[in-house]
């Protein structure tokens, strides 16, 4: 069955219908990985959005219980350049046209995903749609639906719930949690709670955290400011760490500001240097906001890494409390997993602190 991908700029694509038979609308973006499409699929940071992989074989792996980044997924729609006709893989439980039926997100193959990437890239950020038929008046409603801001509203949990290990206790505050964190912080023995994205201040201290992690999410970060305020307080008193979404919210709360992207950062193949050593690591990004680079100076922020590519900023720290945070997902999955190692600088962070406040603790008794 025929499919067609609809820009708002007119621009129009023909190909084969897969995955769930319903009209999607969304932001059209692209990822550069050459694996990891079930990774991304399932990752929130996609919420809203229509997903293109460049790659030009999606699906010949098929889609397992164990790789999701969430169980729903909420992206709007996936397009692809061929869909591979048969999963070939183990530990394949379905394949992605299954998948995709099952979560009700159409899918269009037979696209050339290059091409259409190269347009958004000359073009910018555009609204898509997903459609069997193509009306006089489909182009028309797409330039005039206004598509939402605020997905995590729709990403995070709404209740608490624990993550347990005999080690530091961690509170992760979700605003859109990709799983593979709760992973490194598991295998790094971490007793971890995670928080919704409307937890206070209050709510955090109250499980008297040895860190405070800020996930990933979707979305503009300016939609979320309820969480900036929480962000201000807790950093006085408890290291911070925040990733993504997390390093956009605690640039926000600490007075710089963000910008949306001309397309955006999405793949696993994104080289970022550490400006303090000249360190390289290749990393796994998802975002289509950053921090300005300009906004910075008068905070007490300071650019500690930065893209290669587009010098954007890539990574903060405070000059005065133990808080970073970085753009890009050093938890990766599928990777690469250059960045991990900030899993580790954050439990480094935690221990110091917690000597220095039992060092402060004995000189005033």
């Amino acid at each position: 069955m025929k499919r067609y991908l609809v820009l708002e700029d007119g621009q129009q694509y023909v190909g084969e219908a897969f995955g769930a038979d319903v009209v999607a609308t969304g932001e059209l973006v692209f990822s550069t990985g050459m694996s990891g499409y079930q990774e991304s699929i399932t990752d929130q940071s996609y919420n809203g959005e229509i997903l293109m992989f460049t790659y030009p074989l999606i699906g010949n792996y098929g889609m397992n219980r164990d790789d999701s980044e969430s169980i729903t997924p909420t992206c709007r729609g996936i397009v692809v350049h061929e869909l591979a006709r048969r999963s070939s893989n183990w530990r394949a439980d379905l394949s992605l046209d299954d998948y995709l039926k099952q979560h009700q997100i159409p899918g269009i193959s037979g696209i050339d995903t290059r091409a259409v990437t190269r347009h958004i890239r000359e073009k910018g950020a555009l609204k898509a749609t997903l459609v069997n038929e193509v009306t006089e008046e489909t182009v028309a409603q797409l330039q005039a639906t206004i598509l939402p801001t605020n997905q995590v509203a729709t990403s995070t949990t709404q209740t608490p719930y624990p993550s347990p290990a005999m080690g530091r206790k961690i509170v992760v505050v979700d605003f859109g949690l990709k799983h593979s964190i709760l992973r490194e912080l598991n295998q790094r023995q971490c007793n971890v709670t995670v928080l919704p994205a409307t937890a206070t201040a209050a709510d955090v201290l109250a499980l008297y955290p040895d860190g405070v992690l800020l996930s990933n999410g979707p979305g503009d970060p300016k939609a979320v400011p309820s969480a900036l305020a929480m962000i201000r307080e807790v950093e006085r008193s408890v290291p911070v760490f925040g990733i993504c979404l997390g390093h956009q919210l605690f640039a926000l709360a600490n007075g710089a500001d963000t910008f949306k992207m001309k397309f955006g950062h999405r793949g696993f193949n994104h080289p970022v240097r550490e400006i303090a050593t000249g360190r390289i690591d290749f990393t796994s990004q998802n975002h289509g906001y950053a921090v300005e680079r300009q906004s910075l100076a008068a905070t007490e922020l300071m650019v500690t890494h930065e893209e290669i590519n587009d010098q954007t900023v890539e990574g903060l720290r405070h000059r005065q409390y133990p808080a970073f945070s970085v753009q890009y997902h050093p938890d990766a999955a599928p990777g690469p997993h250059d960045a991990a190692h900030l899993f580790d600088e954050f439990m480094d962070l935690i221990d110091t602190h917690k000597l220095t406040a039992q060092e402060r603790n004995r000189h005033h008794a």
